[in-house]
């Protein structure tokens, strides 16, 4: 990995948040995509523009996955790629909240390397280097390790609490939020703020990529819900959801999570 690429995608989120921040989110024009896929604003390609011609530029030879860009095979053979949401949480953005977030990172034969997630309405820029640990601001962070499971809080949506996708019938006992973003989920659980997330719905990649690394660089694990190591840049940019905290909570919601469950459709 060159050394300036947390470098690189730093400088590329402060620029995104400069441009999303120009429109006014419940004005900005708003579409919604084909079959049921999500709504999308003027902020989200405008923003996507500007990482399309920036990104590939600084790196001819890196590969592109970004929720905006129509998808292509090409990206399968490179080494490297750029996997980018241009607004994480688009739904809030159109709303006028600000919980809404840039997530960039680049992968390194399927492990992400350099991730930023950046909520600019909140000024929060969490960034992580493989090896080199997570931060906040430029601060380290690292993730929270409660006793027990029961002391524990989560942010996980209502529908993955549901009696299906638990081996006993209900979930186990542990408090229970819900913010939006994922990207901006995953950040609070590297940032201690909660102590694990998790989202049983087929995950896209764009969605986690960035914030699989922050949480791992500090200190946390982040796995699919079959407790599998992620991995990116596959052919369907799909993966089978997330589960991530400290090792307490990862294992044991791991193990109370029913296998033959279907998941959450979507």
């Amino acid at each position: 990995m060159p050394a300036a690429d947390l470098d690189l995608l730093i400088e590329a989120a402060l620029e995104s948040g400069r441009i999303a921040t120009r429109f006014s989110g419940a004005d900005a024009k708003r579409w919604d995509k084909p079959d049921g896929a999500g709504p999308v604003t003027e902020a989200d390609l405008a923003v996507n523009e500007m990482l399309e011609d920036r990104l590939p530029s600084a790196r001819p030879d890196y590969g592109w996955l970004s929720e905006e860009t129509e998808d292509n095979s090409s990206r399968l053979n490179k080494d490297r790629v750029f996997i980018v949401d241009p607004i994480d949480g688009t739904r809030s953005f159109a709303e006028g909240a600000k919980t809404w977030a840039h997530s960039l990172a680049i992968a390194d034969h399927g492990i992400v390397t350099a991730a930023v997630i950046y909520l600019p309405l909140r000024d929060l820029l969490y960034t992580a280097e493989a090896g080199k640990g997570a931060q906040l601001n430029g601060v380290p962070i690292c993730i929270s390790e409660p006793d027990t499971l029961s002391a524990a809080n989560l942010l996980a949506a209502k529908p993955n609490l549901a009696a299906q996708h638990w081996l006993s019938g209900q979930p186990p006992q542990f408090g229970h939020a819900y913010r939006p973003s994922l990207a901006y989920r995953m950040a609070l659980v590297a940032q201690g703020r909660f102590d694990g997330m998790l989202t049983l719905r087929a995950s896209w990649e764009w969605d986690i990529a960035a914030g699989d690394l922050i949480i791992r660089e500090a200190g946390g694990l982040c796995t699919d819900r079959a407790g599998l190591d992620l991995r990116f840049n596959n052919a369907c940019p799909k993966l089978n959801g997330v589960v991530a905290g400290g090792e307490l909570v990862h294992e044991e919601v791991s193990v109370a999570l029913n296998p033959e469950s279907p998941g959450i459709p979507g």
